[in-house]
């Protein structure tokens, strides 16, 4: 009963992050809250993965309903005994937390590119990835972030942004990892076990 209410509440959790991602994606569209840059196509191109939007937000709110479903005890009886019942619901919550793994995993993966990658933006050259040849050490060297003219201040929005986007899905993704531990010990600690009472051969 312990395990199924952790579960419950990991699976609760899921739902704020997602709610977080989809958030914190829509404002990387609109630096200083201006949507000419959006209109123009002028952002950089990992914010149309839709990461945080589609994966880490919505594909994650609907694992997180099937999830918190699952965990519910008013589960439909889909096998002549509670303990298969149990046992193919396990199977299933392990299915949907994996499922939960690539949605968040790939908004981390973006997330992460487009963070190192670093911001589009306007320079003495025009239209350009300013630090796109850097590897991400521009993230460590401040005095370079004046080479981007337009929009202003787009070098600190995309590393906040992009940075709390990792961390969301992030721990989407260890939210998940738990819940397979979770789910893997009930099966391989016999939670679910088949008892044979004693006289039945």
């Amino acid at each position: 009963m312990g395990s199924q209410k952790c579960g419950g509440c990991l699976s609760g959790l899921l739902i704020p992050l997602a709610l977080w991602s989809i958030i914190v994606n829509l404002l990387l569209y609109f630096p200083n809250g201006q949507t000419s840059y959006a209109s123009s196509s002028k952002l950089t191109n990992y914010v149309w993965y839709f990461e945080g939007i589609c994966f880490s937000g919505i594909m994650m709110l609907m694992v997180a309903v099937a999830l918190l479903v699952l965990e519910s005890d008013n589960n439909c009886q889909c096998c002549q005994s509670e303990n298969c019942t149990k046992k193919y619901m396990t199977l299933l919550s392990i299915i949907f937390s994996g499922l939960g793994i690539s949605f968040s995993g790939y908004c981390l993966a973006i997330s992460a590119l487009g963070l190192v990658q670093g911001p589009y933006c306007r320079t003495l050259n025009g239209w350009e990835y300013a630090f796109e040849g850097t590897a991400g050490r521009f993230l460590t060297d401040s005095s370079i972030w004046i080479q981007c003219l337009e929009p202003a201040h787009v070098v600190e929005w995309n590393i906040i942004l992009f940075s709390i986007l990792i961390a969301l899905s992030g721990l989407q993704v260890i939210i998940c990892l738990i819940r397979i531990v979770i789910q893997l010990s009930k099966i391989l600690c016999g939670t679910y076990s088949v008892i044979i009472q004693p006289g039945v051969i």
